[in-house]
């Protein structure tokens, strides 16, 4: 191949150094440079940056053995030949109103790089041309600081070049639609009765608008479950809630973030003149992807001014099967089981944010059919399905559980979702609407599954109609599972396995694996969340120790004789799968099951 193997000093990288360099390094052969060569040949130049052109080839590494040569790996690969050091952006972790003040974007743009980290010393560039250095000393004459080169790759440097300064640009401009007038008074209790002040941006105002198209696109991306708007005295914080954690994502002018709550009210057509009471709403949008979710959403007012979450819920979640929600073969033939019977009550347990939802509309979704009627009764209705008749309770106006329940009762329906048990009005209608030929399903909030019948006792149900109705109980809780890009083999500590398994004596398994952390999971080591489960039959023997008088420790002891496996076992299992750690099943299971 004619082409010169010295690096391009200040030049462009060009394709044949970059598929030179490769070949050098093992990871192609000549053949896929020759084929390359030649049908590029054929078609008409353009200016497509190399590294993008050899990772749209879709090659496989020469290497043993092989791995995808996509963008990263290349972007990587040019980073270590370059001696700089490779930047994947992770857009959490950039101040993006400091770094789009330290270079303009024309100029950025034009030199095509981007600012990542400023510190008051130094200046982090990234770039995707790591020969060229012609703009160093000048932009460090510029900024007065010293600048440090990184490689990042050239679709990232497009892409946050426009999101970065056009994120900073709508703030701007937000802001200066307000500088001619005077500031706002602090939005705090003393002066909540201040509803539409003046200073402050207007929510239809096209540069807000901007701001919370970003902000929703940014939480899909990010795999967010929920969005947190909170005002602080000078700025608001913006948190995302991911795989369980919350992140900081960015800090907005407390002008703005009133704004910004007052444009996502508009749209969840809550009543936005009033900041002093709790409001509740909800979304519906499209994803840049093109699927449909929908947010919930609820304000409160707070010290600063009015709170605001959004809870984001993904419809795709309905369409996965029970072992993709981390059903094991034993839990599923228990839950195939329960709902077998044509009536009788199941519950789901377990905290708020364990997934309980999810399990029962995943469970609704595949019993529904054309010939049975599902109604269901909930507060708020989180998901709207089609295949579902949906109501919602609205205490304003008397709609309660169990006022729901009871009209429910007349819409001739096969199966009813009650979406939490909290009292014993609703328990009691629950308990009723099984006895007269319906499956109920339902929620509860309890530590495990044989805590559950104790629970339904102290608000106030009969034994005696709980042992007729209940048919089973599902425990579970939500745990975080190792990043799949670089978790690592650990040694197997036999002592802790054993506690954790206690007394069921289960394998040890040859090996486990412990979170290293990289780029795809922000450093945590964890990405994504799957369930683990206690499923807990009623049988004859059960029925017979519900009453008042029982310990809960009997029906532990009962449930552990019928073969339920508890939570703390769902888990051992999981960590033999290589799916998650010790440490992260000890985190969510519950105090007695420690014990």
């Amino acid at each position: 191949m004619n082409t010169a193997i010295n690096p391009p000093a200040n030049n462009k990288l060009s394709l044949e150094f970059v598929l030179h360099g490769l070949q050098q390094a093992g990871l192609i052969s000549l053949q896929q440079v020759s084929q390359l060569q030649s049908r590029l040949s054929e078609e008409a130049g353009d200016d497509e940056h190399p590294l993008i052109t050899v990772s749209d080839q879709g090659w496989q590494s020469a290497t043993k053995p092989p791995f995808p040569l996509n963008m990263e790996r290349i972007t990587r690969w040019l980073a270590e030949k370059s001696s700089q050091e490779y930047f994947r952006i992770d857009p959490l972790k950039i101040d993006v109103a400091k770094i789009t003040s330290v270079v303009s974007q024309a100029y950025a743009s034009k030199l095509k790089i981007l600012p990542v980290t400023v510190t008051e010393t130094e200046l982090t560039v990234a770039t995707c041309e790591p020969y060229i250095t012609s703009w160093e000393n000048e932009l460090s004459r510029i900024t007065r600081l010293k600048i440090k080169r990184v490689v990042i790759n050239p679709k990232d440097l497009d892409r946050y070049l426009v999101e970065f300064y056009g994120l900073s640009r709508s703030m701007l401009g937000a802001e200066s639609e307000s500088d001619d007038k005077s500031l706002s008074p602090l939005q705090n209790f003393e002066q909540l009765v201040e509803v539409g002040k003046v200073g402050e941006p207007d929510a239809n105002d096209r540069h807000v608008v901007s701001l919370v198209d970003w902000l929703l696109q940014f939480a899909f991306e990010q795999r967010a479950s929920d969005i947190h708007l909170e005002p602080r005295r000078e700025k608001g914080k913006v948190r995302f809630r991911i795989d369980g954690v919350l992140h900081l994502v960015h800090e907005f002018p407390i002008r703005l973030m009133g704004a910004i709550t007052s444009r996502l009210k508009s749209l969840g057509r809550m009543d936005v003149t009033d900041k002093r009471r709790p409001q509740d709403g909800r979304v519906k949008t499209v994803t840049p992807s093109g699927n449909e979710v929908e947010m919930r959403l609820s304000t409160m007012p707070t010290t600063f001014g009015e709170k605001l979450v959004l809870r984001i819920f993904d419809p795709d979640m309905l369409m996965k099967s029970f072992v993709d929600l981390g059903f094991s073969q034993h839990d599923q033939q228990c839950w195939e089981k329960m709902v077998d019977h044509p009536h009788g009550i199941i519950l789901v347990t377990g905290p708020t944010g364990s997934g309980k939802t999810t399990t029962l509309y995943s469970a609704l979704k595949q019993l529904a059919r054309p010939e049975i009627n599902v109604c269901t009764i909930e507060d708020p209705i989180e998901l709207v399905d089609p295949q579902f008749n949906q109501m919602q309770v609205q205490p304003a106006i008397d709609v309660t559980f169990a006022a729901g329940v009871r009209t429910l009762l007349r819409q001739d329906p096969d199966i009813i979702m009650v979406g939490e048990i909290r009292d014993k009005e609703t328990a009691d209608v629950a308990i009723q609407a099984s006895l007269t030929g319906h499956l109920v399903l339902s929620s509860l909030h309890t530590n495990d599954a044989p805590a559950t019948i104790s629970r339904l006792i102290e608000i106030g149900a009969q034994p005696y109609l709980i042992g007729a109705t209940l048919l089973g109980i599902l425990a579970q809780r939500l745990i975080r599972m190792l990043c799949p890009h670089c978790k690592k083999p650990g040694a197997v500590n036999e002592k802790a396995w054993n506690t954790l398994v206690a007394p069921v004596k289960i394998k040890l398994p040859k090996k486990t694996f412990q979170p290293l952390g990289c780029d795809e999971c922000r450093h945590t080591g964890y990405m994504g969340r799957i369930g683990i489960y206690e499923a807990l039959m009623i049988d004859t023997d059960m029925r017979k120790l519900i009453n008042t008088t029982t310990e809960l420790a009997q029906y532990y002891a009962a449930a552990k004789k019928q073969g339920m496996r508890s939570l703390r076992i769902s888990g051992a299992q999981k960590i033999a799968e290589g799916l998650t750690t010790l440490e992260e099943i000890y985190s969510v299971i519950p105090p007695d099951e420690e014990d």
